[in-house]
């Protein structure tokens, strides 16, 4: 405070016993300010708690929405054995009356997987004949191609999503430009 200021508070004071008027603006002016200074604070501390409410019930959203990823990852690796499992009999052996009903029941067990993985969310990443996207595939191996440079010509291992959030990424094989020496 510069002199001038202490010499008018100064004034104001020994006047303020004569000016009860005076006194009663100044503390009228005071508790005004207050005012203003605590409803600044309810509003932000109000806001405050929005966001954090916001924030809870997205988290809360989210973790009911996610809560699987683990258990469907998991799953993931009984839906490949059991493809795995499918595509490695051979076709004379499909035609055997013997094996139908087998093959019949690991075909229906390997459609009713896949359906629930889908009715929960899960559903496999289409990769065959389309673009690398690094957010969905996982190139493994580039090979020459008459395929445009970057798209998936092999699918090593399927890839899936959990509703929007990438579950596996699909390992791949992209084309790339032949050899010129080749030819």
């Amino acid at each position: 405070m510069t002199n001038d200021d202490t010499n008018t508070e100064d004034l104001r004071a020994e006047t303020a016993g004569d000016a009860p008027e005076l006194a009663e603006h100044d503390r009228y002016a005071a508790l005004e300010e207050e005012v203003a200074r605590l409803k600044n604070e309810v509003l932000y501390a109000q806001a405050d708690t929005q966001n954090v409410r916001r924030r809870l019930e997205k988290d809360k959203a989210d973790a009911t929405a996610y809560a699987a990823t683990s258990f469907a990852r998991d799953m993931l690796s009984v839906a490949d054995n059991m493809s795995r499992a499918l595509s490695v009999i051979p076709d004379e052996m499909r035609g055997d009356e013997r094996l139908k009903g087998l093959l019949v029941g690991i075909e229906a067990t390997g459609r009713e997987l896949e359906s629930v993985l889908k009715r929960h969310g899960v559903v496999k990443i289409e990769s065959m004949g389309e673009k690398l996207d690094p957010n969905k595939h996982q190139a493994m191996i580039e090979m020459p191609s008459d395929k445009a440079p970057g798209t998936v010509i092999q699918e090593m291992q399927a890839g899936y999503m959990l509703r929007d959030r990438l579950l596996r990424p699909a390992m791949v094989g992209v084309a790339r430009a032949p050899d010129a020496a080749a030819g």
